[in-house]
């Protein structure tokens, strides 16, 4: 009996134990493969030019103002000049085109350099546009006591309805441009353009920004601009996009940084440095020539724009109207775009829209048909952006 008991416990043991090999076996037979390696990932898709830019939303109803202004333009350029006149020293300062921003800084340290010691000496500036301006500051930072006389003040100056966009564009005829004002003009815009770099921020409103220049054909390069360009090297991250490489609505787009001006803010910050460091400010509007020379001080700095047309005689300057309209402020937007025409500089003050070069006429009534055709333009130039970064995402899924 015993060892029949113990057989058949043996018996049992066996069966368990090749039961639970059996199990073993079939556990292993049905292990899941492993996973297959995944693909390598494909190489990123390169992003093109301008697909992360937000377009501008133009419409009327957007609209806040639209304003005009005055460039005084001299064929030949710009005036920085010295002279003796009924026993004071006279420095004009003045014509500068749509560059008086662009070039204010550059043309006062000129202007200033006309009178080496002026240190404790008293000077009147007339103007107090942006050129009057800066050229008080200048003479300020060089020792000088500044009293300033003009009729207006910022925010209700010719320089205050400037687009602020850093480029020194209508300036002279190329065909009335001297080898003389050739170098002024290249000092003026090199000083400025350095200068301008000290007062990046909020405080003066100056920051960097792209511009983006768009043409449907190749860019072309010029004397002034591009490649072999004389200012060709105050065109920084410059380069060149062509069909298929950007998104904006045009074959060709032309890049590079530069400096955004916004005038509500500079000009009122640059008259308070005025004030702060000791100047006097006289509000005063002269009839003519022979009042300004009866001044106090013995020398004075002609800023006075459009203005030296009538007090000193130049009919060289042509009054070249400009247009504007502004939109509500849109911070996405953070890039000036020009098109011909048509350009745009996304200020804290609004959204710049400008299309309009109007030489000779000195009509300062806004017109309706202007302003209409100009939104129109620059509506359906940014819709045609917007519809192009949607055909992008398109094809990206």
């Amino acid at each position: 009996m015993m060892n029949r008991r113990r057989s058949l416990s043996l018996a049992l043991a066996g069966l368990a134990a090749g039961t639970t090999a059996a199990c073993r076996r079939e556990e292993v037979a049905k292990a899941p493969e492993p996973a297959p390696a995944p693909p390598p990932p494909s190489p990123p898709r390169k992003d093109l030019e301008g697909s992360a830019l937000t377009p501008v939303s133009v419409d009327p109803s957007l609209e806040i103002r639209t304003i005009t202004g005055l460039r005084p333009f001299r064929p030949s350029g710009f005036v920085v000049r010295r002279e003796e006149r009924e026993g004071k020293t006279l420095v004009h300062n003045y014509g500068h085109g749509g560059a008086g921003i662009t070039l204010s800084w550059g043309c006062a340290n000129l202007a200033a350099n006309l009178v080496p010691l002026v240190s404790g000496l008293p000077c009147a500036v007339i103007g107090g546009g942006v050129i009057g301006l800066s050229t008080a500051r200048m003479l300020q930072l060089r020792g000088a006591k500044v009293t300033l006389y003009t009729d207006l003040l910022p925010p209700d100056t010719t320089s205050n309805i400037a687009g602020g966009h850093w480029w020194p564009v209508s300036v002279f005829d190329s065909n009335k441009r001297t080898p003389e004002f050739t170098a002024q003009f290249l000092d003026a815009a090199r000083f400025s353009f350095r200068y301008f770099q000290r007062l990046m921020g909020p405080r003066w409103g100056v920051r960097w920004v792209p511009s983006y220049y768009l043409s449907e054909g190749p860019p072309e390069n010029g004397w002034l601009a591009g490649p072999g360009g004389v200012l060709h090297e105050t065109q920084i991250g410059f380069r060149d996009f062509g069909p298929g490489e950007h998104i904006f609505p045009a074959a060709y787009v032309r890049r590079f940084h530069t400096i955004l001006i916004d005038p509500s803010i500079y000009l009122e910050t640059l008259l308070r440095d005025v004030q702060v460091a000791g100047g006097a400010v006289e509000i005063r509007r002269f009839a003519g020539a022979d009042e300004i020379l009866k001044l106090p001080q013995q020398t004075i700095f002609n800023c006075t724009g459009l203005g030296a047309r009538e007090l000193f005689a130049d009919s060289e300057l042509t009054p070249i109207k400009g247009q504007l309209s502004i939109l509500l402020p849109q911070p996405a937007v953070n890039y000036n775009l020009i098109n011909g025409s048509y350009y745009m500089f996304p200020r804290a003050d609004g959204v710049v829209l400008g299309g309009t070069f109007e030489k000779g006429n000195g009509d300062l009534a806004p017109d309706d048909a202007v302003k209409s055709r100009v939104i129109a333009g620059q509506r359906a130039m940014f819709e045609q952006m917007r519809e192009n970064q949607k055909g992008i995402l398109a094809a990206a899924r």
